[in-house]
């Protein structure tokens, strides 16, 4: 059985980390991020074969139903995705009960968000993760880039930290020592040799300043979703083990069984065939460690 339930989140900071998202829908996941353990979901506890898959619209989510809720149906699970449009909401569901299961963020904002929010989670497993992307209509190469350019970039603290470090790894810029890595700013920019202008913007939106910026840094999940192609990038970030996507549970699910089922699928040649399939957008995903090609 599929259904999809959407949830349409106002007002709350879109944040990327793998992880970025851009959602519609009209449901209450707002309204009941507050439900009592009574009213929390049993779904995927040893014994029950029902399980709420929270994901973000896009490529995250398109994972899961390519590649992961297949091979959860034919073990006999009754799968449910609820989709959010940010990456707040997700978590809290997942905390209270809501879902049993997310994929939208990496292993850094996973655990920054639960101990400031003072939540039980724990990550599974790491997954195949869309990089940031340096997209341009005006340059092919970084090369090319004049003194001067305006630069398009995340305007929410984590993905704007994550966009700085990415230009320090093509070495546009140079930040600061001893600063938060995570949170890094314009103002701790070091040395800005071209001059650079930064313009930030909303993540979901950095697509549609392709018309007016030398350059503009984007999520890959927005950049999918936006229609461009991770191969045409002028430049691809490399991510760091932490900052590439997990499946995300609550700590104490970490041992049940539709826990181990759902690691034992990724871990899989099945999904390895839809990960790797030339008619899929995975391909030019940045790969775990553990998932040799």
């Amino acid at each position: 059985m599929r259904k999809i339930i959407k949830a349409s989140i106002a007002g709350i900071l879109t944040l990327a980390l793998g992880l970025g998202v851009a959602a519609c829908g009209s449901t209450n996941s707002s309204q009941n991020s507050n439900v009592s353990s009574s009213q929390q979901s049993t779904a995927g506890k040893d014994g029950e074969k029902k399980i709420v898959f929270g994901v973000a619209p896009g490529p995250y989510g398109d994972m899961v139903k390519l590649a992961i809720q297949p091979e959860l149906e034919k073990k006999g699970y009754d799968v449910e995705l609820m989709e959010f449009s940010d990456y707040v909401q997700p978590n809290i569901a997942l905390g209270n009960g809501e879902v049993n299961v997310n994929l939208f963020q990496h292993t850094v904002y996973l655990e920054n968000f639960a101990k400031e929010h003072k939540l039980e989670l724990s990550p599974v497993i790491s997954i195949p993760t869309a990089s940031m992307g340096i997209f341009s209509k005006k340059i092919k190469k970084l090369e090319e880039l004049p003194d001067g350019a305006t630069v398009t970039l995340p305007n929410d603290v984590p993905n704007l930290a994550r966009a700085l470090r990415f230009l320090v790894q093509v070495n546009l810029i140079t930040l600061k020592p001893d600063i938060d890595l995570t949170k890094a700013s314009e103002n701790d920019i070091a040395e800005n040799p071209k001059k650079l202008v930064f313009t930030p913007a909303e993540a979901a939106q950095l697509p549609r300043t392709l018309d007016s910026a030398d350059i503009a840094i984007v999520n890959g999940n927005f950049a999918i979703s936006a229609g461009l192609k991770l191969s045409e990038a002028v430049a691809k970030e490399k991510l760091d083990e932490p900052y590439k996507n997990v499946i995300a549970v609550r700590t104490q699910d970490k041992e049940t069984k539709f826990v181990k089922d759902i690691e034992e699928i990724v871990k899989s040649q099945a999904f390895r065939n839809v990960i790797e399939d030339d008619k899929n957008i995975f391909k030019d995903f940045d790969f775990p460690e553990w998932f040799s090609k």
